[in-house]
């Protein structure tokens, strides 16, 4: 058996694959859960991988994300403009966040609209400069909530 039918055959496949969906910036959870549900997993299990494939890469995102643009921006210049729009995206949704710090990172999370989620939500934190023992636990719990919005409407469109 190849990785391919792997992913794609086995539950514990179908698992990892939706676990490498949700670390996405974009996809995230919200597209996860679906993926997962339409892989063949159970929704409890689609959302359990969702969520840790979300979760996973933040605290490398808050703790790095600012020097990783800063050797970017400075080594590779054919992605120094995407490194500033991403930059100057999440200066404009930082001022939301600014006014309530912790709750505002959290409700920032947990609507499940594009251009929301643990990715900017970790990188408004590093632009912030909010400690990781403050950011995660907003994040994780923005991103829990976002997962069972989601996760309603799933179940709500698989019940039509």
């Amino acid at each position: 058996m190849d990785l391919q039918q792997w992913l794609n055959e086995t539950q514990l496949g179908e698992f990892c694959f939706t676990i490498l969906v949700s670390m996405l910036p974009v996809v995230e959870l919200r597209g996860g859960i679906p993926f997962g549900v339409a892989a063949g997993l159970p929704l409890p299990a689609a959302f359990l991988a969702a969520f840790l494939g979300n979760i996973l890469p933040v605290p490398f995102l808050i703790l790095f994300i600012r020097r990783v643009f800063a050797w970017l921006k400075e080594h590779v210049p054919l992605v120094r403009g995407a490194v500033q729009w991403v930059e100057a995206r999440t200066e404009k949704k930082k001022a939301a966040v600014l006014k309530y710090q912790t709750w505002g990172l959290f409700i920032f999370v947990a609507i499940p609209l594009p251009g929301t989620g643990a990715w900017t939500g970790a990188l408004i934190a590093a632009a912030l400069d909010m400690r990781l023992k403050t950011a995660v636990p907003a994040i994780v719990a923005g991103v829990l909530t976002a997962g069972c919005i989601i996760a309603v409407l799933t179940y709500g469109v698989l019940s039509l």
